[in-house]
């Protein structure tokens, strides 16, 4: 069998609104993802010679991997029985940062599968994705998109206009179950009125999000478990970005920019940090296709 490749988007949340938690633990969810450039190579080919289940190698990230779980659940949903397959990822989206990085394995996997067996469809994928995790629905198809529901609920949304994303990554790791746990904790969560009218917000600006909007409702949250992340968000702004904010659960800061010019002399400026700054730009439909 031949090796199939696939690019895996980082993500970024333009805006996240949490509202109250479902009866499956979850909270409802209003956000506006955007797929960007930097993004992980994930390939699937066959095992090793002996080998008896799928693999992984995904060096530098330890434990169990998402990527791996929609490889199973594919062939459990479709019976796909071929000889064991291995998935190589190579890194390039921050780990465990808010940027969706597993998560867009995890996609990636999935659509990796269906071109390797010819099995399934988009349906199916995003029956599967829903079930792996909130944010891998909005990472089948890369782009922008508006998610609600528990992130499950997808519209997707037309490409912005060109800008530039200067990303700040932290030395430090937070877990998204903890980050959720101290939103909790310290109250951030919205009524489910204050939500709805949020989403007619959104929707009326069909996700060309004005500042008003631009916000995330997690930054709290992740700041209480990391101080550190305050000083990324002085050094975005003092870099010039238009808005700075933390992605997703964060601990990753990213600073936005109308003209990618700017972004990129912004890294040049901080070229000194460690993490190095990670300049990217929006992608739309299209990208992440399996060649």
């Amino acid at each position: 069998m031949s090796v199939l490749r696939a690019d895996a988007p980082g993500k970024t949340n333009v805006c996240l609104y949490l509202g109250p938690t479902r009866s499956d633990g979850r909270h409802e969810l209003v956000t506006v993802m955007q797929s960007l450039t930097v993004a992980d190579a994930i390939t699937l080919g066959p095992a090793p010679a002996g080998a008896a289940q799928d693999e992984v190698q995904c060096p530098g990230v330890e434990g169990e991997n998402l990527a791996l779980s929609a490889l199973r659940a594919f062939r459990a949903a479709t019976g796909w029985d071929a000889p064991p397959r291995r998935l190589t990822i190579d890194k390039r989206v921050p780990v465990a940062a808010g940027m969706g990085g597993g998560s867009g394995d995890a996609a990636a996997a999935l659509r990796l599968a269906q071109a390797d067996s010819g099995l399934g469809d988009l349906a199916l994928l995003y029956e599967l994705a829903a079930a792996l995790g909130a944010d891998v629905p909005a990472q089948v198809q890369p782009g922008r998109v508006l998610a609600t529901g528990a992130g499950e609920v997808l519209e997707p949304l037309g490409p912005p206009e060109p800008y530039g994303v200067l990303i700040l990554p932290s030395r430090h790791a937070l877990s998204t179950a903890d980050v959720y746990r101290e939103a909790d904790r310290i109250g951030v969560a919205r009524s489910a009125e204050e939500l709805e009218a949020i989403l007619k917000d959104i929707q009326e600006f069909a996700g060309d999000l004005p500042d008003a909007l631009i916000h995330n409702d997690l930054e709290a949250a992740a700041r209480s478990l990391l101080p550190e992340i305050g000083q990324a968000l002085v050094e975005a702004v003092g870099a010039g970005a238009d808005r700075a904010f933390v992605s997703g659960s964060g601990p990753t800061v990213v600073g936005l920019f109308s003209v990618v010019e700017e972004a990129q002399a912004a890294a040049q400026a901080l070229a000194g940090r460690d993490p190095a700054p990670i300049v990217a730009t929006p992608v739309g439909p299209g990208a992440g296709q399996v060649t």
